[in-house]
Formats: C-alpha cells, structure tokens, sequence
C-alpha cells in the first residue's frame, strides 16, 4: 500500500506542477456590473457580445466598453466568491478540484492525456502556475502586429496584474543549474523572451495572492458592461437573408437554472459585433454548435440550420508536449510556481517549481472524475479503476520536492477537434497528436538531456538526495500513471519512446480557428459579417514560453482596433485620436 501511495502522490504532484499560463484583489470586489445569469432579462441588446470572459475577454471586453455597450457571457462564476482558492498553496487542489461546480474542467483527449479547461471569470489565469513572459519577436512579426501598439497593449496589462517575483532557495538553485547545463546567458528578471535562462514576471504578489485577467475589468466603464456568470452560450444567431454573406446578430444562452435568454446587437447595420473568446476548446466547438463548420460534420450531428460550410474550423489544433521530472528534497524547499524559465536555443524551454501541497480527498474527487469521464468517452479503464479503488486514506500531503518540466516549442505535430455530441457544456472531441513530427520528437530528447544536467549539476545538488541522477528520476516517471497510453520501454535507454510514453500536456492547448484558415488578419471569421474569434484558438503556435502574457495582451491590443474602426466609421476623427493615445 505504501508504495501505491507514493505513486499517487508522485503522479499528482507531477499532473499538476504546471497549468501555464490566476484571482483576488482586495480593491475589486464585487464588480457592480458582474451579476448572476438567472438575473438577465429574456432580452438584451449590446453593442458588443464577447462569449467568454478569460483570459482574452476580460481584457478585451475592458478596453470596448470605454465607447460601446458590452455583454460578457461566462460559463463559470467569479474568482471573488473564494479567494482562499487562489491562494498560492492552494494552486495543487483548486486545478485539481473537478466537481460539477468548480473552476476546473477536467477532458481526456484522444491521444490518452489528461487536461484541464477553466470554467471561470478570468479562465486560464485563475488556477495556472502563473508565469508572465512576453511573445518572441518573431512571434509578433509573423502575427502583423504593431510593435508600439503591442507594447502599449502588454503595459496596459502589466500595470494591473503582473510582479517581480522574490526568488529564494529551491528556485535560485534552480536558475544555477541551468546556466550550469549551458543555457545561457544570464539575463536577470524581464519580461522579455530571451535565449538563456531568465526570471520572469508572475501574476501571484509577494503575498501569495493571484492576480488575474478578471482584475483587468476594473478597466472597465461600469455603465456599459453587462458582466452574467454562469451563463452558458448554446448559439450564436445569425441573419441569412437580408445581406450577401450570413451576419452575426446575437446568441442564446442558458443560465444556471435552465432558463434561455436572448441577447441581441443593438444595430445589424453598424458595427457592432459578436466576439468569440471561449478558448481553444469552446470557440471551434460553439462555431459547429452554431452551424458554421465541415458541412457533412454537423449534419451527422445534426446542428441545423448550416450556416456556412467551414471546412477549416476545428483543424490545425496543437498542444505543447511536457515532459516532467520530480525531485524529492533531503532538506525543506519554499512555495514557488513558475519563476525562472531556461530557454536553449533549439526548440524546448525548461521551467520548476517546487513545495506544493494537497488535500487527499480532493484526489479521490479528481479520479474518481477521470472514471466517469473515461466511461463517456469509452476509453479502457479497468487497470485505472482497480488502482483508484485500492486507495484508501485520509491525510494532507506538503511536498518536499521540486518539479521541473520539459516543454517542446511549437509544435509542428497538429490534430483535429470534432463534436462529440450538441451539449456545449460537454467536452468535444480533441486529437492533438503529440510527438507526431519528427522535430518535436528531437526537440524533446534536446530538453530532456539538458534537464539532466541540470538536476545533476553542483548548482542544484543541495536539493536532491546523495546518488539521485536525473536519469534516474526519469525512470521513475516510468512508474507513475499520468497519462493513459501504453508503456513502450521500461527504462531511459530511449529518449524518443521515453517522449512519447510519458507525454503530458503544459494547457497550452490552440488552433482551430486559426489565422488565415478560420479568420483573417482582423480575426474576423472569414465567409460571415459582424463576427470575430479573438483568442488562442487563432494561433498557429503558442508564444514565448508561456501564451497568458500574449493572450491578454491581445485582447488589450484588438479592443483598441475595433474601437479605432468603430470611431472613423461613425467619422469621429477626435474619439479616434483619443483611442489611439
């Protein structure tokens, strides 16, 4: 039994070291304009409709409301209900904690790797492991965004939600064996995405509280935005017969209840628009609830009408492979997230943290959550059952031990998003195909081989036990059940079956309504008028390190363009101006 526990731990600890990419701020409150979604009227009209309230529509919706009417839709509740869940030692149990009303949404996908969805106001940055670092140049090139523009949007959202974070102990051996394992140079704290290991931004402050992209709405012009929680989009609306290409008009929603409600742009002939911001999961799958997808597709599901026949939405999706290694400690180690990436010049970077803790009785709830879940999906899960069910104790666990992970750049491996059945509360379908390319695969050898030298460097070898090797520490992952594929290989040896057997996922998930296959250059969705996807969802890959930094920032940054457009539309040469400084 003693040695089931310690693999449960092991896998736990392991699962949950890193959700990239947050939320309790004692000057914000309860926002006047947030409200319960049972509250709403059957019938509303806005200027703007942003679905999704996370980590690009918080900041999004922010920026419209300072010239427009805007209704944000959320499916989850507000961070501010427990504040005590975002506190840094509870990172481990709130992404743990999948009941049906919680933060986290658990999906398996189809490859057998356990991933998360946030289902709450501020999404992604209210249970990730917080680092802040800006997209590579590269990144912002290839995207055709102003550079001024974007830095401006990036501040805007420093300003509000981002620290310097105090390294201490386990992270600054952390940071020592890196530049030891030859990632270098040093560069210190920035923000900026720079070869060689750095200390990034984080959105937890000094006191352990998180900071998240719902603090972004106190931006916000209160009286005019419409903020429903727990309001659940089944369908966008649209106009087919009075203009040459469908129009996007409103959408229907349900609130917690079950009650529907409508709400409705103000004027089809103006601007005004509906914005999907629901995430890499939610905006390809709410685009195919919505009839706009591969035709043959959504009618063996039965979505009518079809609106558009969109052949693209749903492909291209990628997720950024991770490769983990836990470090048990012989001597106490502090309560970090993320704080220091290590960034080689080939295609991997390498990130830690260490001392995390939680509750038992919220791992029973997650696997038992994985087995229901397994069941509708019809994944095997006789061995997974016979082993959760042989668990039976009742303790809390504080880890002395450290984390570090591997993750692959990119990646050029892509998969494919399908309807699984017309709940949209329900996951779809997701194939990510990990480790598929071959340069994923080398990339990933890459970051494993330099993660070895970093665990057994002299810079960090006050924090592993005598004798302990990084090769060693990998074997163990062997052991541990953090993921539902097939074990190839028992040992090391090969570092490519090593890649692709212990494969987990770092939530950086994107695509399916990618840039110039879903949606142009303005993220206006090509083939239909007054609707735009601006989230990760458009990306073709993540950037930096870690998207959160650019997700939010591109919300700033779009806001500001549609608001330029709306005001020289309407030939206001002085509100234009205004915007723009």
């Amino acid at each position: 039994m003693e040695f089931y526990i310690f693999r449960l731990f092991c896998f736990v600890v392991v699962a949950v070291f890193i959700f990239h990419d947050s939320c309790y701020s004692d000057k914000a409150g309860y926002y006047s304009f947030m409200k319960d979604a049972t509250i709403a009227p059957k019938l509303s009209h806005f200027d703007y409709i942003v679905i999704g309230g996370g980590t690009a529509g918080c900041a999004l919706a922010a920026t419209l409301s300072q010239n427009a009417t805007i209704l944000v839709l959320e499916r989850g509740g507000s961070p501010y209900d427990n504040p005590t869940a975002t506190d840094i030692n509870n990172f481990v149990n709130t992404l743990l904690n999948i009941t049906p009303n919680s933060w986290t949404q658990l999906f398996i996908s189809q490859d057998g790797v356990f991933n998360s969805r946030a289902r709450v106001l501020g999404g992604g940055t209210v249970i990730n492991a917080g680092f802040y670092s800006r997209a590579e140049d590269d990144f912002v090139a290839e995207a055709g965004w102003d550079s001024d523009e974007v830095e401006a949007a990036y501040e805007w959202v420093e300003k509000k939600v981002v620290f310097q974070p105090k390294v201490k102990g386990w992270q600054s051996a952390f940071r020592d064996g890196l530049l030891e394992a030859g990632v270098t140079p040093y560069n210190g704290f920035t923000y900026e995405h720079i070869y060689g290991t750095k200390i990034g931004g984080t959105i937890i402050d000094e006191n352990g509280r998180r900071h998240t992209a719902a603090n972004l709405l106190e931006y916000a012009n209160p009286n005019k935005i419409a903020v429903y929680l727990h309001a659940s989009v089944h369908k966008i609306l649209f106009t087919t017969k009075e203009s040459p290409k469908p129009k996007a008009k409103g959408v229907i929603f349900r609130d917690a209840n079950g009650v529907f409600h409508t709400a409705k742009l103000v004027d089809q002939d103006a601007m005004n628009e509906v914005i999907l911001s629901a995430g890499a999961i939610a905006s390809p799958q709410l685009l195919m609830l919505s009839g706009v997808g591969p035709r043959s597709h959504l009618a063996a599901h039965g979505v009518n009408p079809i609106i558009l026949d969109h052949p693209m939405v749903g492909k291209g999706m990628g997720d950024n492979p991770m490769n983990p290694v836990l470090v048990l400690s012989p001597k106490p180690v502090e309560v970090s997230l993320v704080q220091i990436a290590g960034i080689p010049h080939f295609g991997s970077y390498i990130e830690g943290l260490s001392g995390l803790s939680l509750s038992i009785s919220l791992t029973h709830s997650f696997f038992n959550g994985v087995l229901n879940l397994l069941n509708e999906i019809k994944l095997p899960t006789k061995t997974l059952s016979n082993f959760f069910k042989s668990l039976d104790f009742r303790f809390n666990v504080t880890a002395q031990a450290g984390g570090m992970v591997m993750k692959v750049y990119g990646p050029l491996s892509r998969g494919h998003l399908e309807l699984r059945n017309t709940n949209p509360d329900d996951n779809p379908s997701v194939t990510f195909n990990y480790y598929q390319e071959p340069e994923d695969l080398n990339n990933c050898v890459k970051g494993l081989s330099a993660l070895i030298k970093v665990i057994d460097s002299k810079g960090y070898s006050k924090y592993k036990f005598p004798g302990v090797t990084g090769r060693g520490l990998l074997d163990l992952i062997l052991l541990l059940p953090n993921n539902l594929r097939p074990r190839h290989i028992t040992s090391t040896f090969d570092l490519k079956q090593f890649c692709k057997d212990t494969v987990m996922t770092l939530y950086h998930y994107h695509g399916g309504c990618q840039v110039g296959k879903v949606v142009d250059n303005d993220y206006k969705v090509l083939g239909i008028d007054g609707l735009r996807v601006i989230d990760a969802s458009t990306f073709l890959k993540t950037p930096g390190t870690n998207p959160q930094a650019t997700i939010m920032m591109l919300g700033r940054y779009m806001g500001q363009k549609i608001l330029r457009e709306r005001a020289a539309s309407q030939g206001n040469e002085e509100e234009t101006t205004k915007i723009e400084l």
